[in-house]
């Protein structure tokens, strides 16, 4: 694995897609397609309690922790940094601040499972049944960086964050493949998690913290909220070349009435 690929280059790629070296744009362009339009928040979180951590992330000073302690932050920075890694196409998911979109949500009501059915009985399912465990998210991501970071503390004799792009991708993977013991949560089950997560930050809306400076959006030409794409209705197989627009921006649009010059996408937004 070399520094400007994914982790998990073939998540969610077709074995036709040049298995051998898969691109970066490809790859997410892929991992996009399974976020419902690409403003997934993990499900219950309200507009108001998220954004919080969005306005904050903007401003000088980092934002403000609101689940994470310090030393998880750093941990989650460094992991969602080789699973999107930044390259000469552009930031990654640690610039496009996907731990802040994970603090936000796991602070609020995904995180306490609130969607979540939980009366048991907890047993192994199928495949198609999807989680089946008793934890919630922010018990699963409290437990699982925790045992991962023993665990890395344990053979390497230092943190996660202080080892080199290799040896991190050696840990992801051994987790990938549920190599690592991190009882009783199941090593693979977290790793989904952490690239569900990192993948939703990567493409949510700025507003909930993660995507920031629409990062994710530019990469792969996704328009975000805009509103009205009438003049574009004709052109087909043209590549959308606008400034994506995020919910915030796009409280103000409005379509232009016949005769009046429409707003270009990205523009004209306040």
């Amino acid at each position: 694995m070399n520094g400007d690929q994914p982790v998990v280059p073939s998540a969610g790629v077709a074995a036709d897609d040049n298995p051998a070296a898969p691109g970066r744009r490809s790859v997410l362009k892929a991992l996009a397609l399974g976020v419902p339009g690409a403003l997934a928040v993990s499900g219950a979180q309200t507009v108001a309690q998220a954004a919080q951590p969005a306005q904050a992330a903007d401003a000088a000073q980092p934002a403000p922790l609101r689940f994470f302690n310090a030393q998880e932050a750093a941990l989650m920075d460094a992991i969602a940094a080789r699973l999107i890694p930044a390259d000469d196409l552009g930031p990654g998911a640690k610039e496009a601040g996907v731990t802040v979109f994970l603090d936000g949500q796991l602070a609020g009501a995904w995180g306490a499972g609130d969607h979540l059915y939980r009366q048991g009985p907890f047993q192994e399912g199928t495949p198609e049944q999807g989680y089946q465990l008793s934890f919630t998210p922010a018990e699963m991501y409290r437990r699982g960086l925790a045992a991962f970071d023993a665990a890395v503390r344990k053979k390497e004799g230092k943190g996660y964050d202080e080892l080199g792009a290799e040896r991190q991708d050696a840990w992801l993977a051994a987790m990938q493949k549920g190599e690592l013991d991190f009882d009783p949560l199941p090593a693979q089950v977290f790793f989904q998690a952490l690239l569900e997560g990192t993948t939703e930050g990567f493409f949510s809306d700025p507003l909930y913290g993660g995507n920031r400076n629409m990062i994710g959006w530019k990469l792969v030409g996704f328009p975000g909220a805009y509103a009205s794409f009438s003049n574009d209705i004709e052109r087909h197989g043209v590549a959308w070349r606008g400034t994506p627009v995020s919910i915030a921006q796009a409280r103000g649009h409005h379509a232009a009435p016949a005769g009046e010059t429409p707003h270009k996408p990205g523009g004209g937004h306040g």
